[in-house]
């Protein structure tokens, strides 16, 4: 599964929710008759619910959607903080240098002398440009996902190469 967001707040009083969007262009993913729905990003494929896609729109600087059989505020409410994703197969394919934030994380992330600086947990969106968040145990790395500190991403290696220290 590409998980491609999370609910994150009921809207209103008719069954819509909240979507943070982890990527660029969310609004195809209208073109989806359903979306899966799981409480853990990293659940197991059998852990993702399929749920039928009523509608999903740009409102002020997010998203909205609404799902068949969810018509009040208590559904919604119900449904907050559960991760949205899709298979493989359902999206679209990614150009040269393009990648969805679901395959990044959980790679692996060495800087150029070799020295492993954590893992992906997750990106975010800064508006200029995104960004690695990395753990090291109880250490956190930001770290801008562009080509000036991004030198390789191996996904069949589960690597990314970045220039950058590990005392940054």
């Amino acid at each position: 599964m590409i998980v491609l967001g999370r609910i994150v707040a009921p809207f209103g009083v008719q069954g819509w929710v909240k979507v943070h969007p982890f990527g660029d262009d969310p609004l195809s993913w209208r073109e989806m008759a359903q979306w899966w729905l799981a409480d853990k990003a990293e659940a197991p494929e059998e852990a993702w619910q399929p749920v039928k896609l009523a509608g999903f729109r740009a409102h002020g600087a997010g998203f909205i959607a609404s799902f068949e059989g969810v018509t009040d505020r208590n559904g919604a409410e119900a449904l907050q903080g559960r991760y949205i994703a899709a298979p493989r197969e359902a999206m679209p394919g990614t150009g040269e240098d393009e990648y969805y934030w679901g395959d990044l994380v959980g790679l692996a992330v060495v800087n150029e002398s070799g020295e492993s600086l954590g893992t992906v947990e997750s990106l975010m969106s800064t508006g200029a440009h995104d960004v690695l968040q990395i753990r090291d145990g109880d250490e956190e790395r930001l770290i801008p996902f562009v080509a000036a500190y991004v030198l390789n991403v191996d996904l069949p290696g589960r690597t990314i190469r970045v220039d950058w220290q590990k005392d940054w």
